[in-house]
Formats: structure tokens, sequence, C-alpha cells
């Protein structure tokens, strides 16, 4: 085949494939679209190489490969992240698995704890690496003072946002970290 018929080829493969992982990653698919990521890439690297003298044809074939490789780099990623557990819409679909089969006598009790420890050991490393980029000390700084600064300041945030359920981040204002809360989405 030559690249005239190529091209339309791959933009709709492409197309499909964008589809198709989209799909998977929402659940509706079962499977990773591995067999027809592989027919683009050979067709991506059976061209790789010639010489492509319309110039049209070439610009339409790098603008496919460009399209291709960024997409590419977001499915890999979010691969990733959903076999770290971490993909938010995977996170999403199992906690409503979770609510659909019914409450656990102490299963929020037991879920709560971990999560803000993990969310208080990112605080505590982000406030720490911030302080480093302000150039300020940090050999007093301790998980636990991090920790009492947010439960101190967390019953007037909750009743000032109208919640309990708060995440919290570090900026840098006027040269100085901080720690902002705002309502978990």
């Amino acid at each position: 085949m030559a690249l005239v018929d190529d091209l339309p080829q791959l933009e709709r493969l492409l197309n499909d494939l964008v589809t198709r992982y989209e799909q998977y990653f929402i659940g509706l698919e079962k499977r990773e679209p591995l067999p027809l990521l592989g027919e683009v890439e050979k067709i991506v690297r059976r061209y790789a190489t010639a010489p492509i003298t319309n110039t049209m044809y070439k610009h339409k074939y790098q603008m496919l490969v460009a399209r291709f490789n960024t997409y590419r780099e977001h499915w890999n990623r979010v691969v990733r992240l959903i076999e770290e557990g971490k993909y938010s819409r995977d996170r999403f679909i199992g906690e409503l698995h979770r609510r659909q089969q019914g409450p656990a006598p102490s299963g929020r009790n037991e879920v709560a704890p971990p999560q803000r420890d993990s969310e208080l050991e990112r605080v505590y490393q982000e406030f720490r690496e911030a302080r480093k980029a302000c150039n300020l000390p940090v050999d007093k700084l301790s998980r636990d003072l991090v920790a009492a600064t947010i439960e101190k300041s967390r019953p007037e945030l909750a009743a000032r946002m109208g919640t309990d359920d708060l995440t919290f981040r570090v900026v840098i204002e006027n040269g100085k970290p901080k720690i902002k809360a705002k309502q978990r989405k």
C-alpha cells in the first residue's frame, strides 16, 4: 500500500484507538486495546524512515504521528495510575461498588485514617520541600507539628467551608510556605 492509502486508514484507526482507550479507562472495555495499538504502530513505523516527497502528505503524516505519540504518553500514564490504584475514575468506580455492597459496620473508620495518614505525609513532604525552596530551616519541622497545625485549624475551616471533608495543599505566598485547605471533590 502507498502512503496515500495508508493516511486515511491511519487516521481512522487512531480515532478508533482513542475511543477504545477511553472505553477501557471508564470500564466499558475489560482489556486494553493492544492489537489495535499494534496496527497503528505498524503503520507509523512503516513510514518513519521512508522519504515522503509530497509536502501535504508529509505534514499529514507528521501530525498524525505527533497526535499518536501524545495520546500514547497519556495512555501509558493512565495505565500506570490504574495499576497503582491512583486513577480517579477507577477509585470512583471502586467506591461506587463498595456503596452498592452495603455499609460495613466499621468500614468508614477503617478507611479514613490511612487516607488521612497518606494525605498528612504528602502535605508534610510538600511543606518541607517548600520551606527548603524558600531557604527556611526544616530541622525543627516534624509530622506531628504539621498534624497538630492542621487539626487545630480543621474545626474553624470546616465551619467556614460548610463541610468536614477537606483536603490540604501547600502554596508559597510572599516567599513563605502556607498550608491551604479546600473542599475535597
